[in-house]
């Protein structure tokens, strides 16, 4: 780990990988500046007041994802999640329309499609979303210094169209930041914009805490909550980084004018396949009676308190529909099928396993233990905490979601980052300077390609064959 950090700290010295730190790191400042600039026609301290309010239910959730966005209604106030949930459901879509499916087996073509779809998807959804808000909050009134101050000051249609315009723009906007930062800059550039708008309300969450226990520190309770947030940062590092690793044996091949003998091998599976998605989901629709309720809509009022954030039944059902999203995402983005079929086409095999069908159920049966973990991880992580905070009477902002976004994120990150100071090396162990190396090294690359072979590899349709 020490070697790792060591290695990660000369990235400066990489001219290509520092423009592309830089790069990141602009666009994000971009974003945030954004996050300060409001929706023409709101009062934002009666919005910071009203979401301080409400921020139990969805009000508080989107506030949160959205690096406090919402709470100053400003332009991104939507953020990147409209974006997010058109990627989920076109994804859902591909396994009940075949045309979707088979968009994604036409390699770039059809990723550039699928692409464009989602774009558009992304549009539709954030029109519908700044719809509902702006009918949410015109109208609305908050205590302002000792007087009833409306949140907008002019609500009608003209505000309403207003907002629908400007809140979709954001939100466009920040489609083209993250697909940016994930061109030219490093590491994923939806996470990293959800990333950043987490890690900035750590401060005020931290201000907080302490303005809350000024009359009463108790000290045992703020070391109790440091040393939870420790704890599941490590759990959440620990599973993400964890695998189970099937063997497979590559035949006797020729690849070019190379003849290749048995090659062993590894397939890795994760055993959190479907990442931060299932809490993302269960939370978006346990939150779904507030966003109801915000329209008037008849029995959402009763609904969003009984479905109240923190309370043991939102919890229980909170835990239910992990689970159940963990299963069923990861059977949308993992397919034991396509996995064998590409093995057998590879002219590889699991040890004792037949190729082809007896394959596919060997790798399904791998697939639905691991996640029984990962899923059992997933819930654990993001419940726990907030039952540890009502224990303790000590409110906790940063759930195991958040924790799971930004450790998750960090790695992914990281790992980026090490992959292109490996390439760098390599590219100077090769260089014309080292000629005589040069050729061993050519030979050692072409097997050291019959590594390790990832899921997602396998996955794409004449992966490696």
């Amino acid at each position: 780990m020490a070697t790792t950090l060591a290695s990660l700290s000369s990235w400066h010295k990489v001219p290509e990988l520092r423009r592309r730190v830089f790069f990141s790191l602009a666009m994000l400042a971009v974003y945030r500046v954004g996050v300060f600039v409001t929706v023409p026609g709101v009062d934002r301290n009666a919005m910071k007041q009203f979401v301080g309010q409400n921020g139990g239910g969805v009000v508080g959730f989107l506030n949160l994802f959205s690096g406090g966005a919402l709470g100053n209604l400003s332009i991104f106030a939507l953020g990147i999640m409209p974006y997010i949930s058109a990627s989920i459901i076109l994804q859902l879509l591909g396994m009940v329309y075949p045309p979707l499916a088979e968009m994604r087996k036409e390699g770039d073509a059809g990723r550039r499609k699928l692409e464009q779809y989602t774009r558009y998807g992304t549009i539709v959804l954030a029109s519908f979303q700044s719809y509902a808000l702006a009918m949410a909050i015109q109208g609305k009134s908050v205590a302002l210094l000792g007087s009833d101050t409306s949140i907008v000051n002019d609500p009608g249609p003209l505000f309403i169209a207003m907002t629908m315009i400007t809140l979709t723009t954001g939100t466009t906007f920040l489609m083209w930041v993250g697909e940016q930062i994930t061109e030219r800059g490093i590491g994923n550039g939806t996470s990293l914009i959800i990333m950043s708008g987490i890690v900035s309300r750590v401060p005020e969450t931290i201000i907080g805490y302490v303005q809350q226990s000024s009359g009463d520190p108790r000290p045992l309770n703020m070391a109790g909550v440091a040393g939870a947030f420790l704890a599941c940062i490590a759990l959440v590092a620990f599973f993400e980084n964890g695998r189970r690793l099937i063997p497979i044996v590559y035949s006797r091949r020729q690849v070019g004018m190379r003849v290749y003998g048995a090659q062993q091998a590894q397939l890795p599976l994760k055993v959190n396949t479907a990442g931060v998605i299932p809490p993302i989901f269960a939370s978006s629709l346990l939150a779904f009676p507030a966003t109801l309720a915000s329209l008037n809509v008849p029995g959402m009022q009763r609904l969003q308190h009984l479905m109240t954030r923190g309370d043991w039944v939102f919890n229980t059902g909170f835990a239910v529909l992990i689970v159940f999203f963990c299963y069923f995402y990861t059977g949308i983005v993992f397919q034991p099928v396509e996995v064998a079929e590409n093995l057998k086409k590879q002219q590889a095999n699991i040890p004792n396993v037949r190729p082809g069908k007896q394959t596919a159920e060997y790798i399904e049966r791998v697939v639905n233990r691991i996640t029984a973990c990962g899923a059992v991880y997933v819930a654990a992580i993001c419940t726990l905490p907030s039952m540890f905070g009502q224990a303790i009477r000590m409110p906790i902002t940063f759930g195991g979601t958040t924790i799971m976004i930004v450790v998750g994120v960090a790695l992914d990150t990281m790992n980026q980052v090490e992959g292109h100071l490996i390439k760098r090396s390599y590219d100077g162990l090769t260089g014309p300077s080292r000629a005589k190396v040069r050729g061993r090294r050519v030979n050692a690359t072409a097997d050291d390609a019959e590594g390790d072979a990832t899921p997602e590899e396998l996955s794409e349709p004449g992966a490696r064959a």
